[in-house]
């Protein structure tokens, strides 16, 4: 339920946004006549080797930035799980946006995919985002499409690539077949090799005894981390679709606040406020998107914005039921937060206890996908050019 006239507000400005750029992003660009066949509905195929071989070229290209220095590999670095290790994001213009990049691994099983926004829940209407985005601006596109197609078609080699992934265009390049390349490939980024995954398929030496205590502790009614971060994935934000125009009870959507800040004892948050900018329903401030914990432990710094360092502070921030800023312009209880969810209480772990769960969220790591040749970077191999 959507409450109040200014949360039906923001949902009707947001639904016809969200209508605008599903039926042609590139409006603005009167100059750009390549932008407006722009489609960010998945095909009815939504996987095809060629397609996603174009879409890994287009994945570590730089020619679809701005500046011409950033690729979406820049923020999504496979050694880190696509991932990029800072706090928050730097765009093209190096500004720094407001919230940390996610991972990519089995991103093509989340939904929603992003921290706060409930609409994008393609793949192909997500990367449109970071491409032709201005608010933050990410790879900085806008504008200069039909610049970046002209850059990628004076290429021989997405002569090539292109021609095999589109056969039956008589024009492949296309803003819409790049979008719809690149959520193909991010589509091939399978994790399902880590120590807890041979667990689960009955391996009973996979996990270390501090790994498996530190399970027992993590699904346990006293932590409650299952209540949010359950399934393959460990998310609720999976096959669980976000319908805009029926908003389910609190804490029954996959956006929850985990009592990160307090403000002002009425569970004000600072900078990106999450899931409220969409509702424009305070009940709806702090809550955002449950990240899936696959490779949890390469994606550092953690939660929505960064601050929170190591894997042992982000337990400790779950064991104390939200997290208590003693000074400086964040100073609150977090704990204390009205608008905190059911499912983030207070658990009390001794030292013990707290490293048994980090040794437990470290077998969530699948090293084989972070050394795949699969998912590199394939200008690097000259002898794997088309």
């Amino acid at each position: 339920m959507w409450r109040g006239r200014l949360g039906r507000r923001f949902l009707a400005l947001t639904l016809t946004l969200a209508s605008c750029v599903r039926q042609n992003l590139a409006a603005s660009e009167q100059d750009a006549a390549a932008d407006r066949d722009v489609s960010v509905e998945p095909a009815d195929d939504l996987f095809a080797p060629e397609i996603a071989l174009l879409g890994r070229y287009l994945f570590y290209d730089p020619r679809l930035s701005g500046n011409g220095e950033q690729s979406c590999a820049s923020c999504h670095q496979p050694r880190l799980a696509f991932s990029d290790g800072r706090a928050r994001a730097m765009g093209s213009t190096g500004a720094e946006g407001q919230r940390s990049v996610p991972g990519l691994t089995n991103v093509s099983h989340l939904d929603p995919l992003t921290w706060a926004n409930p609409l994008l829940d393609t793949l192909e209407a997500q990367a449109l985002v970071p491409m032709f985005g201005d608010n933050p601006i990410e790879l900085g596109v806008h504008g200069s499409g039909e610049k970046m197609l002209a850059e990628l078609r004076a290429d021989a080699r997405y002569q090539v690539l292109f021609t095999a992934a589109f056969p039956d265009e008589d024009a492949p390049f296309t803003i819409g077949h790049v979008i719809r390349a690149l959520a193909c490939f991010e589509r091939t980024l399978v994790s399902s090799n880590s120590p807890y995954d041979n667990y689960l398929r009955g391996e009973s030496t996979a996990l270390s005894e501090a790994a498996d205590a530190g399970r027992k502790l993590f699904f346990s009614k006293r932590l409650g981390c299952g209540g949010c971060h359950h399934g393959a994935d460990l998310t609720d934000a999976v096959a669980a679709k976000t319908d805009a125009s029926v908003r389910p009870s609190h804490d029954a959507a996959p956006f929850h606040n985990t009592g990160l800040y307090n403000l002002d004892s009425n569970g004000g948050y600072p900078g990106s406020t999450g899931l409220v900018a969409f509702t424009g329903d305070r009940a709806d401030m702090g809550r955002f998107r449950t990240p899936s914990l696959r490779n949890v432990a390469i994606t550092a710094p953690y939660m929505h914005d960064g601050s929170v360092s190591t894997l042992e502070d982000a337990v400790k921030h779950y064991s104390a039921g939200g997290r208590t800023v003693t000074e400086g312009p964040f100073k609150g209880d977090g704990s204390a937060s009205p608008l905190k969810s059911v499912f983030v209480s207070r658990a009390d772990l001794n030292e013990d206890e707290i490293a048994a769960v980090v040794a437990f969220l470290e077998s969530l790591t699948d090293a084989q996908l972070l050394r795949d040749p699969r998912y590199g970077n394939p200008w690097a191999d000259p002898a794997g050019h088309p």
